[in-house]
């Protein structure tokens, strides 16, 4: 009788005797044991126990298809059986670089540098550093070097996570529970876990990184539960990711306004922040500086909140002090830039012509087109600039002393405070109906950028207009905050997989385990990135003008020799 481990022997037999053949000793052979396994696992349903039942066969045949034809469809959605492309030069030349840096560290570290104190980091959009009780002491000789070489053992976890064969990923599959079950979850923990804020402002320190922190998880788990095909929970999220582009015109217009620091090592420090784990995923990656595109986004929208305010007339606060006329002078700039936005909005092919334009076409540019930046630019075009003017009137009426923000106190009268309450609840019970009603997604945001200031208003309006709301905040979400950006980012490789389109497996046969492990992985890298971007900033960004320029020279030839060999030299 023929059974299953004779069929076993016979296929070893034969794959070991065509493997020693001197014709095959350059292509090994190889059996397709896939389909074999699944009818392992489901011969009990087999009617005979001689043929397979139809879902298995179904699953065999799809296996095979998947081995065959994956090779040259090649499919972004975390398919198998798909041929790894060989590194390419500059991801040689990452590998040789870190591989330098561990190897420069174990010197310095066998010498016997001495330790050093990490600086305390500065938030990215403001870059106001919470001051030591003493003064941090300078980096050490080997403290770049031990940074680089962390980093260094980070980026190979993204390449064998999704780059390499090693990690096998699933299909998103949505379904309401996979997206509200952990939303609640993550909601009582945040709850669960709160302090008293140190102050009592609208939007003070603490809980715009709770906002930023919760907004953040949100998304999270909305890209590995797949929620996108879900309308109302898509529109719902885009205004989440318009609030983070509202904070980018808050935070910057507050930080020049108040403080008048346009120098170029603040403007340095911030680009570098933004954009150093971006630019290195892109060398070890093999991406283009677009897909990541809320980097690109940001970044370019520091641009031009810089350039509005930095550009004759610079109109601060001590200067507007002086005279209120100095106000009409900061609208005026805001109305100029809100009239190029409407331009650029409405003129696609001007638009298209200004960023298709080399080199600016390298930055903005995904598989050839610049349609993704359009699209992400065109979606929350106005968020930025409703941030940036919300700045500037709560900072005026601030000073006037028009809010009370004293502890316990509302920020006005009670009849007030009590109408702008009930108007911003109404606000979100409206959109929440109208996106429930939304038939597709290219009518919504159409939408979109008119109306979700609304909703952000009146969130605003709801944690601060009650003194006790203002006067705690969730140090849970707080503590993601302070790494959104590198949460949002990390998530592309090491947490989702296949470039965003499936979902990494750690551990196979058990998804429960699975996410919770690579999760755990996933947080600690992301705040990891953080503090070693942090301390390369100190060293990278020296505050000595000279130097500075010297080293923006050096970078922006290198970047032009980069962007130059990439048209000549193939695989670069």
């Amino acid at each position: 009788m023929i059974t299953n481990q004779q069929l076993k022997l016979y296929n070893e037999a034969a794959v070991d005797a065509l493997n020693s053949s001197k014709r095959n000793s350059r292509s090994k052979v190889k059996l397709l044991a896939a389909s074999r396994q699944a009818a392992l696992e489901t011969i009990s349903q087999s009617d005979d126990g001689l043929h397979l039942p139809e879902g298995t066969r179904n699953v065999g045949a799809m296996i095979l298809m998947n081995s065959v034809c994956n090779k040259l469809l090649r499919p972004i959605d975390g398919s198998c059986c798909q041929m790894l492309p060989p590194p390419n030069l500059l991801q040689k030349l990452s590998a040789c670089f870190f591989l330098g840096s561990a190897v420069v560290f174990l010197f310095l570290h066998v010498l016997g540098s001495n330790r050093h104190r990490r600086p305390v980091p500065p938030d990215v959009e403001s870059l106001e550093e919470k001051k030591p009780a003493t003064a941090p002491v300078p980096l050490g000789q080997k403290a770049p070097f031990q940074a680089l070489c962390r980093m260094g053992i980070i980026m190979a976890y993204f390449y064998l996570c999704d780059r390499a064969d090693v990690f096998m990923k699933e299909q998103k599959f949505y379904t309401h529970s996979t997206f509200f079950i952990p939303l609640i979850y993550i909601f009582i923990l945040g709850v669960f876990y709160n302090e008293n804020s140190k102050e009592n402002k609208l939007l003070n320190r603490e809980q715009t990184d709770e906002w930023k922190g919760w907004m953040q998880l949100v998304i999270l788990i909305y890209h590995i539960s797949g929620a996108s095909a879900f309308i109302p929970v898509y529109m719902h999220v885009r205004v989440l990711v318009a609030a983070y582009l509202f904070q980018t015109g808050y935070g910057h217009f507050s930080f020049f306004w108040l403080k008048g620091d346009f120098g170029l090592y603040r403007v340095c420090q911030v680009l570098f922040r933004l954009n150093f784990l971006v630019l290195v995923l892109c060398v070890v990656m093999d991406r283009q500086y677009q897909f990541y595109y809320f980097v690109p986004l940001v970044t370019f929208w520091f641009v031009i909140i810089y350039a509005t305010l930095a550009l004759w007339p610079q109109i601060l606060q001590k200067r507007a002090n002086t005279s209120g006329m100095w106000h009409f002078g900061v609208l005026a700039k805001l109305l100029i830039l809100l009239l190029f936005i409407c331009f650029f909005a409405y003129s696609q092919g001007f638009f298209e012509s200004i960023f298709s334009v080399w080199p600016i076409f390298k930055c903005f540019e995904l598989n050839g087109s610049i349609h993704e930046w359009w699209f992400r630019w065109k979606l929350d075009r106005f968020a930025v600039i409703h941030g940036m003017l919300f700045a500037f009137i709560y900072l005026v009426l601030q000073k006037r002393q028009v809010l009370s923000e004293s502890k316990g106190e509302a920020l006005f009268s009670p009849k007030i405070s009590n109408l702008l309450l009930f108007l911003s609840i109404i606000s979100f019970i409206t959109y929440s109906v109208w996106a429930s009603s939304c038939k597709n997604k290219t009518e919504c945001n159409e939408m979109h950028p008119y109306i979700s200031v609304v909703q952000i208003l009146a969130f605003i309006l709801i944690r601060n207009i009650p003194g006790y709301a203002r006067s705690i905040y969730s140090s849970f979400f707080a503590w993601f905050g302070k790494i959104s950006l590198e949460l949002f980012i990390c998530q592309y490789h090491i947490w989702l997989a296949a470039d965003t389109k499936g979902i990494l497996v750690l551990i196979p046969g058990n998804p429960s385990l699975n996410i919770m492990v690579s999760t755990f992985i996933f947080v600690c890298v992301a705040h990891e990135i953080s503090l070693i971007t942090n301390d390369l900033a100190q060293v990278v960004i020296p505050k000595d003008n000279v130097a500075l320029l010297k080293r923006l020279g050096a970078v922006g030839l290198f970047s032009l020799i980069l962007l130059v060999g990439s048209k000549t030299i193939p695989g670069a």
